[in-house]
C-alpha cells in the first residue's frame, strides 16, 4: 500500500505541472487507470495558446458513482534557491515528503489512487461505480477546467452522486477538518484618473495617488460583518498598488490598485460591488472599477452522502471532523451544481509554500480513509 502511495506521488510531483500544464501527468493517470480496467475519457479545452488537459475515468456502471475529484496542476516553485530541495523532484526525509503540489493536492491523488486500485483488485464486481474528474486548470482562471468538464459529461450521460474533493482541507491533524461550503470572492482592478503634471506645479496637475491612498485606508479598515453561523467574517485584501511611474519630479496621470473580497452568506456579488462603488465615489467620480466575480458563496447541508463520509473519518482517525466552510475557491464551486461534494485532504499548512512538504503517516491515514469510503459506498 505504502509503496504504492509513494510510487505514484513520485510520478506526479516530478511531472512540473504548472497551470496549465499537465506535463505528463493526467497522461500517467490516464495509462495506470486504463491497465486497471477504466473507461477512460481525455478532453481538451481551452485557446491557442493556454490548453488544458482533462480527464474522466469510472469502473462500474451502476449507482451510486463515488467520485475522486481534483487538479495535477500546481502553483510556481517561486525561488528555486530557496527550497532545500528540488521542487519538482519528490524527495523523502524521514517521515517527510518534499515537493511542488505534494500537499495541493498530488498527495491526495496519490492516496485515492492507491486505494481505488487496490479495492478494485479485491473486489472487482462493485456495488456501483468509482471514478476520477482531474484537471490541469484549479490553480489558475480554472476555466477550461471542471467547470467545462461538467456540463460535456452530462451531454454523454455521466452522473456523479458524490464527490471527494481531495483539497488540503485540515489544520491539525488529518481527520479534524471536511469542507462543506466556501465563501464567495470578487477581484477588484481600480483605477484612479488624475491630471499629469510637474512636482514643482501641483496647482496645474491632480495627484490620482493622494484619492487611491484615501480610498485605500476607507477599504482597508472596512468592517464587512462578523461572521455568520456557517461562515467566518468576510475581508478585504489589497494585493496591489501600482503608479508605473519611474521618475521623481512628475505627478502621474493615473494610479490603480488591485484587492480582493471573500464574502459570506450575508452579502452577494452584486451587492459587495454596489458598495465598493460607493465607498470610491466618496472620494472621486473619475475612476474606473472593474470587478471580476470567481466564486459565488455555498453551503451543503450534510445530507445522507456527505454524513455517511463523515462518519468514515472517525472510524480511522480517532477524530470527529468539524464542518467547515473556510479557505480559498475551489472547484467544488463547480461541482456542487452538478451533485454533492465533500472536500477532503491533507493538512493545508504548506500549500503553496516554499518546502512543501507532508508525512508518511499523513498519507497512509488519508489513504485509509478514501479506502473506507470505497468499502461503504460501493463495497
Amino acid at each position: 500500500m505504502l509503496n504504492d502511495i509513494l510510487k505514484h506521488l513520485t510520478e506526479l510531483i516530478n511531472c512540473q505541472s504548472i497551470t496549465p500544464l499537465s506535463d505528463g501527468s493526467i497522461e500517467y493517470i490516464e495509462k495506470l487507470l486504463t491497465q486497471h480496467g477504466f473507461s477512460v475519457i481525455t478532453k481538451t479545452f481551452g485557446e491557442h495558446d493556454y490548453q488544458v488537459t482533462n480527464l474522466y475515468a469510472v469502473y462500474g456502471a451502476s449507482k451510486p458513482n463515488i467520485c475522486f475529484a481534483g487538479h495535477v496542476d500546481v502553483v510556481p516553485a517561486g525561488d528555486r534557491d530557496s527550497w532545500s530541495h528540488n521542487p519538482y523532484k519528490a524527495t523523502k526525509v524521514e517521515d517527510k515528503i518534499y515537493g511542488r503540489g505534494v500537499v495541493d493536492m498530488k498527495g491526495a491523488l496519490a492516496c485515492s489512487l492507491a486505494a481505488t486500485i487496490e479495492f478494485i483488485k479485491l473486489k472487482p464486481k462493485l456495488n456501483g461505480s468509482v471514478s476520477f474528474l482531474l484537471t490541469s486548470d484549479e490553480e489558475g482562471a480554472a476555466k477550461y477546467g471542471t467547470s467545462k468538464m461538467l456540463p460535456y459529461l452530462t451531454s454523454l450521460n455521466h452522473k456523479i452522486d458524490l464527490a471527494i474533493l481531495g483539497e488540503p482541507t485540515c489544520e491539525h491533524e488529518v481527520g479534524d477538518i471536511m469542507k462543506i461550503g466556501r465563501r464567495g470572492s470578487v477581484n477588484f482592478t481600480l483605477t484612479i484618473h488624475g491630471i499629469q503634471g510637474h512636482v514643482a506645479y501641483p496647482e496645474l496637475a491632480e495627484n490620482p495617488i493622494h484619492c487611491l491612498v484615501k480610498i485605500m485606508h476607507n477599504l482597508s479598515s472596512l468592517q464587512l460583518d462578523y461572521g455568520s453561523k456557517q461562515f467566518m467574517a468576510s475581508n478585504l485584501e489589497i494585493t496591489s498598488i501600482d503608479v508605473g511611474n519611474n521618475t521623481t519630479n512628475i505627478i502621474p496621470g493615473t494610479a490603480s490598485a488591485k484587492f480582493n473580497i471573500r464574502f459570506n452568506d450575508l452579502h452577494g456579488a452584486e451587492s459587495i460591488v454596489t458598495l465598493i462603488k460607493r465607498i470610491v465615489e466618496q472620494h472621486t467620480l473619475k475612476y474606473e472599477l472593474i470587478p471580476s466575480v470567481s466564486a459565488n458563496v455555498f453551503i451543503q447541508e450534510p445530507n445522507h452522502l456527505i454524513s455517511e463520509f463523515a462518519k468514515i473519518i472517525p472510524q480511522i482517525t480517532g477524530i470527529i471532523p468539524k464542518f467547515s466552510t473556510s479557505g480559498g475557491t475551489s472547484d467544488a464551486r463547480f461541482i456542487k451544481n452538478y451533485c454533492q461534494v465533500v472536500e477532503f485532504g491533507l493538512l493545508s499548512e504548506t500549500a503553496h509554500k516554499i518546502d512543501e512538504y507532508t508525512t508518511i503517516s499523513d498519507l497512509q491515514r488519508l489513504y485509509s480513509v478514501y479506502y473506507g469510503a470505497l468499502e461503504k459506498f460501493v463495497g
